[in-house]
């Protein structure tokens, strides 16, 4: 059986699909291209992307925590085993940047890195900065909120995470326009269609950032202060400390991922309630309601869509066999809307209660700064349908052509 919509093809039969990730009718709006695919094929092979993909939520969530895949594979076997290309000469600086990520790291690395680094975003020392960002927030509204309009990811979006994520590390507060400039350039590697002219900006975003990086090190060796990069730099885990390479790496991924889906969510989540058409008052009435309407807003409108893993060995998943070294990508946002897991899914419902959802993964690459995404959007939410009651959808939004990223160009809003 073959379903065919005017931007996709889908092959039931033979688990194929045919769909251009970078046409608008997709990625404008992906939610109904994922309905279709549970409903026919919730593991296929995407063509244009030569690869697998998992959209179920049972089968998502196990695969995150399934350590016979993992998101590192030279650690197993070498790139003449596998067959793979050798890296490109001009990604050099991105690479090396990358060469210690958390996100790209298995255990035992994975495992020292991250529980040098955990402690600092454990929910009792995130919960600490809440008169932070309260006050950082109130202060963004001020600067518009007589204006009756505003672009709320330029003016607020943009603003709030990055500067929290900057000074928890010991980064000042007037670098914060430098460090999104080098987060959209570097993620940019991250984005279905990247060209060379991508690569090659995000390999001079990663060699200034991580020259930056460095004197910041530097100056924290000489000065430490109260802060993460200086907790980095002189905490030890079993007698071993991070060196200057692991610092640079780690430093980079949590400016990066400290701030960038959080950006995005701001603006999905303002979108989402504006769009239901629901009274906002009962979403926001105490503290479990606010939480449920955050968690509703990362289900139905993820920050980041895919998530892929390697093979670590021989593996049958779903009917099919993957080779060591061979790639599956999991879907997380389609995850999210698996009706066998949530009722009625493409519907906007806060007061929904069925489950968490894997906007930030699961297993041990669980996203280190949920606590402080969720704490973040669980202040600035209300804060703004309080302060601008009669806020309103000023234009129709523009999604950004960013797959497998999924967030807004601009949101125009007026009062």
């Amino acid at each position: 059986m073959t379903t065919s919509f005017s931007f996709m093809t889908i092959d039931a039969a033979a688990r194929r699909v045919s769909l251009d990730a970078r046409d608008p009718a997709f990625y404008g709006d992906p939610n109904p291209v994922y309905a279709a695919l549970h409903a026919h094929c919730p593991t296929f092979f995407w063509e244009e992307q030569k690869l697998w993909y998992v959209s179920g939520y049972d089968q998502v969530n196990a695969l995150l925590r399934d350590r016979r895949f993992g998101r590192q594979i030279l650690h197993v076997a070498s790139r003449e085993a596998l067959g793979m290309a050798p890296p490109l000469p001009h990604l050099r600086h991105f690479d090396a940047a990358e060469a210690w990520s958390l996100l790209e790291l298995e255990p035992p690395e994975h495992t020292r890195l991250r529980t040098l680094v955990n402690r600092a975003f454990v929910s009792r020392q995130i919960e600490r900065l809440t008169p932070e960002i309260t006050a950082l927030a109130n202060r963004l509204i001020d600067g518009f909120v007589k204006d009756g309009r505003v672009e709320l990811l330029s003016a607020f979006a943009d603003v709030l995470p990055v500067t929290m994520i900057a000074r928890m590390i010991g980064i000042p507060d007037e670098m914060g326009p430098q460090l999104l400039k080098w987060s959209h350039a570097y993620v940019r590697m991250y984005m279905f269609g990247r060209t060379e002219t991508d690569e090659h900006a995000a390999d001079r975003a990663a060699a200034e950032f991580a020259d930056y990086v460095r004197t910041v090190i530097a100056e924290r060796r000489a000065r430490p202060g109260d802060d993460l990069l200086t907790h980095m730099i002189h905490t030890e885990h079993k007698g071993q400390f991070l060196s200057e390479d692991e610092l640079i790496s780690t430093t980079i991924v949590l400016l990066n991922a400290g701030h960038e889906a959080t950006v995005h969510q701001i603006g999905n989540a303002v979108r989402s309630i504006l769009d239901s058409g629901l009274p906002v008052g009962p979403m926001f009435a105490d503290g479990r309601a606010t939480e449920r309407t955050v968690e509703e807003c990362l289900r139905i409108s993820a920050p980041v869509h895919i998530f892929q893993r390697y093979a670590l060995e021989e593996v049958e998943l779903d009917g099919i066999r993957f080779r060591r070294g061979d790639k599956v990508a999991l879907i997380l946002a389609a995850a999210n809307l698996d009706p066998k897991k949530f009722s009625d899914p493409l519907t906007f419902r806060p007061a929904r209660d069925e489950g968490p959802n894997l906007s930030f993964g699961a297993g041990i690459h669980f996203c280190i700064g949920a606590p402080l995404a969720r704490l973040e959007l669980a202040i600035a939410l209300p804060l703004l349908f309080k302060r601008l009651p009669k806020m309103r959808l000023a234009a129709k939004p523009a999604v950004k052509d960013v797959y497998h990223f999924h967030g807004l160009e601009r949101l125009d809003l007026a009062w």
